[in-house]
């Protein structure tokens, strides 16, 4: 019984992206399709390697630290995996969390300024 195959439109399909993103990804080393003539083959393997480039990019890391966390679970003990994750998930935290700051302040300051053409606008009428 022969493993199940995808071909690069399939997989577009399925997550929603485009053939070129997956062709990106390829040239990233994320991804190391087979190859059937000039036709890319996706395995199972190379399936979940884009789920979890994917949930990567969602999460805002960059292609080489999804490139290097991927990498880890063919080479590394699973506990060094989860560390190294727990390392960029914590890093990521505390950028989103300045970031979320950083829009509190300007927020702010969007509202005094707003106020202050406000006020300005109604001495004038």
């Amino acid at each position: 019984m022969s493993e199940q195959t995808y071909t690069i439109a399939e997989l577009a399909r399925e997550f929603d992206i485009t053939p070129r993103t997956i062709r990106h990804y390829e040239d990233q080393g994320l991804l190391s399709p087979a190859r059937a003539g000039v036709q890319r083959v996706y395995d199972k393997r190379d399936r979940t390697r884009l789920k979890l480039t994917l949930r990567g990019k969602r999460l805002g890391l960059s292609l080489a630290e999804i490139r290097e966390l991927i990498d880890m679970y063919d080479t590394a003990p699973e506990s060094s995996q989860l560390s190294r994750f727990l390392e960029v998930l914590a890093r990521r935290r505390a950028m989103l969390a300045q970031q979320r700051e950083d829009i509190a302040a300007v927020l702010t300051e969007i509202a005094v300024l707003e106020r202050q053409c406000r006020a300005l606008l109604g001495q004038r009428h």
